[in-house]
């Protein structure tokens, strides 16, 4: 037990201040997880977090079919394995690439703790401090996290409703090599996007990767919703159109469950191999159990059945969330996102959704600021709501309290005018058509 009486050194709260890393300064909360206690406060509607909803999954079949396969396998299961991960499982990964015409092989694969960790292993390996990473503007706050971790320059390049605007990615690039700067990848949610909830265009995708490989820039093509479109559509991936130019990422966490912690990246032979060194450095192999799990639930499930039961009950919250949208805030702006989890909600001239939040979670409910999906000083006058784990009826009352909110900061600007932090020089706040 440490003693309360020795003095503080320095009169700091954290002694060991002077003696961190540079790097960890910059280590802080994203907006979502500072959610996460209030928001699971069951009085509270929470609209913020992208949690999978499992209610659908034969819990009891799979419980039963994890305790035959710790009975056949399970001196393996809970030993050390592979560092690239448990063969029986990347034979099987590119079989759930194929439901999205994604051609691959298991020798490019390597099992990773979720993709989060595939994003922290490939930041790792390719960036030092004050490199570029381009990423849409907005972005996946999880990835921002890290690239802050690494020290590392992000530029913002714009998306709309056909996603990342390959114009724009152009002149990005272009400026920034007249400036000096490297720019080492592309980081990029094609499909239902989080959170803006759009999909890259088909005839722009061609584009970007010309682009990004004329200017040897990597795309880094982060890939965990593919599977949820609600009208069963799939798109070309960008690793399909230049495979050495690509690392994909994958995820079972949205097609199955996020506890076992399993995705996986298929890089070109000479990343793979880095990234491969590096996660052998950091956690020496993923785990054998969650590996194990998935690879039993892929054998005598069926998955693929799975998946379309995911797709119908998330459409119907999509549905739920458009219908209460317009009936309560038809003033605000969205998108009506074809698949994934969330929408990408913009508020009328003047509001703060970050400042607003506190008033929100006060009348019991909770979305994510937009703030938190950028590098900058962007996404004041945007939230990011998720449909994908209340219920219908819980994603129409958490609407209506919403409204509550904002119609009443609506009224405070109208007395007091604007009371958000401006948005930077030179950037322009989307327009109602945009995103």
């Amino acid at each position: 037990m440490v003693s309360n009486s020795q003095p503080v050194k320095g009169n700091r709260l954290d002694p060991w201040l002077d003696s961190y890393a540079a790097r960890a300064r910059g280590l802080r909360a994203s907006e979502t997880r500072s959610l996460f206690a209030v928001a699971s406060r069951p009085e509270v509607v929470s609209l913020a977090g992208g949690m999978p909803n499992l209610k659908d999954l034969p819990l009891t079949e799979i419980a039963q079919a994890t305790e035959r396969m710790l009975r056949r396998n399970g001196a393996s299961a809970l030993q050390y394995g592979n560092g690239q991960g448990l063969p029986l499982l990347r034979d099987l990964i590119p079989h759930v690439m194929a439901m999205e015409g994604i051609h691959a092989h298991a020798d490019d694969i390597v099992v990773t703790t979720g993709s989060q960790q595939a994003v922290d292993l490939l930041t790792e390996v390719f960036i030092d401090p004050g490199d570029v990473i381009l990423a849409e503007a907005p972005t996946y706050v999880g990835s921002l996290g890290i690239f802050n971790a690494y020290e590392a320059d992000v530029h913002h390049v714009p998306l709309d409703a056909d996603g990342l605007i390959p114009q724009a990615l152009e002149e990005t690039i272009q400026r920034l090599k007249r400036e000096g700067k490297r720019v080492k990848f592309l980081y990029t949610l094609p499909n239902f996007h989080n959170p803006a909830g759009v999909c890259m265009s088909e005839e722009r995708r061609p584009q970007i990767v010309d682009i990004c490989d004329r200017h040897r820039v990597l795309i880094v093509e982060d890939n965990p919703y593919g599977l949820l479109s609600f009208e069963g559509r799939t798109y070309t991936a960008l690793k399909d159109l230049n495979p050495d130019g690509v690392v994909y990422l994958g995820s079972f966490s949205k097609i199955f469950a996020p506890g076992y912690r399993v995705g996986w990246a298929v890089a070109p032979p000479a990343v793979k191999e880095k990234i491969k060194l590096a996660s052998e450095a950091a956690i020496l192999c993923p785990s054998s159990m969650g590996q194990y799990s998935i690879a039993m639930y892929l054998n005598e499930f069926d998955w693929k059945a799975q998946i379309e039961a995911f797709r119908v009950m998330y459409k119907e919250r999509r549905d739920a969330m458009i219908g209460a949208l317009n009936e309560y805030l038809p003033y605000c702006s969205w998108n009506t996102p074809t698949g994934g989890f969330y929408t990408w909600v913009g508020l009328p001239e003047g509001l703060d959704a970050h400042e607003m939040l506190p008033r929100a979670i006060t009348n019991l409910v909770a979305y994510v600021s937009g703030t938190a999906f950028y590098a900058d000083d962007q996404g004041h006058d945007h939230m990011r709501l998720s449909f994908c784990y209340p219920e219908p009826a819980e994603i129409h009352e958490g609407i209506r309290r919403l409204a509550e909110v904002v119609d009443a900061e609506r009224d405070l600007v109208r007395i007091f005018g604007p009371a958000h932090h401006p948005s930077p020089t030179g950037i322009q706040r989307p327009q109602p058509d945009q995103i």
